[in-house]
């Protein structure tokens, strides 16, 4: 099956039967159900147009200079890009939250339910991709380990997290019958066989390594195994395949910042993908993933001048002092209390909370929470540059 000749979807009519009550009465006489049902890729013969191919190998040398200029040595860059990448695939969902409510969730704070959400596509993200660091193969167990991670919190869905679904779900319409749906996904008794032939795919190594993840991803979507979350999961899915074929090795590109910046266009090539059409999605992951690394360059740089900066507006620091070393920790710990500062620093207390009192004083460091005691702070100018990197990507890719 080669790129250009993609099998696109078969349909089938299943029966229907509502299983709760609600809706109209059309949600309640609906008796069948078209599915789609998407070709097996575990073999596929994907060949990329030549003029592709160069604007992919254009995309891989841009991730690889960041990769190999920062990733070795700025643990901050690795975490600020994860977080960029979460933040931008919660919002492809129009999930919003602002970055001091992201970073107090990040922090355990969850009286945000949108940031809580955020903050676990983070620990979702980094499960996926840290699955496959040293080149293990993506499993099941870790798709199923990441949705957990992202749903356990959920009001209303917390009971299927890290369960593969088994009843039909779909995407638009009604919410109480697939009546209009946009989309209706295979049904639960093939989801099994799916995954096991899209993880046979996404393991392979013979595939051009963004048309593996744009596909990968593409199937993914199309199964949509879950009862919900199968977005920010699928989306993980393309830098743990970035990871896992050694396209990165630190650090994780933030390219749904580009997706969310044309959503509708985004899932129009999920679309095309469906009919069969596999060089759009391809195409547009490769522009995706060029403008997030040449952004994220920009980032890596503008943390290696941030200490200096805060110094600046610190006055003069005594070298070694609890201020001096509080500077030198708030790139890998942008978000953090007095106690943990005190423990990674080991410096009196006293020190710490004096240190603390002039970071903020000089507009270093900024209080997330109201509380006195067990007070949460951020390091303003790299939530700043979190916030900024999404934006500069939505903006270039626009």
């Amino acid at each position: 099956m080669a790129s250009d000749d993609w099998h696109p979807h078969r349909s089938e009519v299943r029966p229907w039967r509502q299983q709760g009550r609600g809706g109209t009465r059309e949600d309640r006489m609906l008796s069948q159900v078209e599915v789609s049902l998407p070709p097996d890729i575990a073999a596929a013969d994907v060949r990329v147009a030549p003029r592709l191919v160069a604007v992919m190998e254009s995309a891989l040398r841009e991730v690889s200079e960041l990769d190999s200029q920062y990733g070795a040595d700025l643990d901050a860059l690795g975490t600020l890009l994860l977080r960029t990448e979460s933040v931008a695939s919660s919002k492809i969902e129009q999930i919003e939250a602002s970055i001091d409510d992201y970073a107090r969730a990040l922090h355990g704070v969850r009286a945000n339910p949108s940031a809580t959400s955020m903050a676990a596509a983070t620990t979702a993200l980094a499960s996926m991709i840290g699955s496959v660091d040293g080149g293990g193969e993506i499993r099941l167990e870790s798709l199923l380990a990441a949705h957990r991670a992202l749903m356990t919190d959920d009001e209303f869905e917390s009971a299927y997290a890290g369960r593969v679904r088994d009843r039909q779900n779909w995407i638009g319409g009604s919410d109480y019958s697939p009546r209009n749906a946009m989309y209706v996904p295979p049904p639960p008794e093939t989801v099994d066989g799916y995954l096991a032939d899209l993880l046979a795919f996404a393991n392979r190594g013979d595939v051009p390594v963004l048309a593996q993840a744009a596909i990968a991803h593409a199937q993914f979507e199309s199964i949509h195994p879950f009862t919900d979350g199968n977005g920010r999961i699928g989306r993980a899915i393309i830098n743990t395949v970035l990871r896992r074929r050694k396209a990165t090795t630190r650090v994780v590109v933030p390219l749904a910042s580009a997706l969310v910046a044309h959503r509708d266009r985004y899932f129009d090539l999920l679309g095309e993908y469906r009919d069969g059409n596999v060089a759009p999605i391809q195409a547009s992951f490769a522009e995706a993933t060029r403008i997030s690394a040449r952004e994220s360059r920009q980032t890596a740089l503008r943390l290696t001048q941030i200490p200096s900066e805060w110094r600046d507006l610190t006055g003069p620091v005594r070298r070694n002092s609890a201020a001096w070393k509080l500077i030198a920790l708030l790139p890998r710990n942008p978000i953090i209390t007095i106690d943990e500062a005190a423990a990674v620093l080991d410096s009196p207390q006293s020190s710490v909370y004096t240190a603390f009192e002039r970071l903020n004083d000089a507009g270093v460091i900024r209080p997330l929470t109201a509380r006195k005691r067990n007070q949460v702070w951020g390091a303003s100018a790299i939530l700043d540059e979190l916030n900024d990197l999404g934006q500069r990507i939505a903006s270039a890719s626009r």
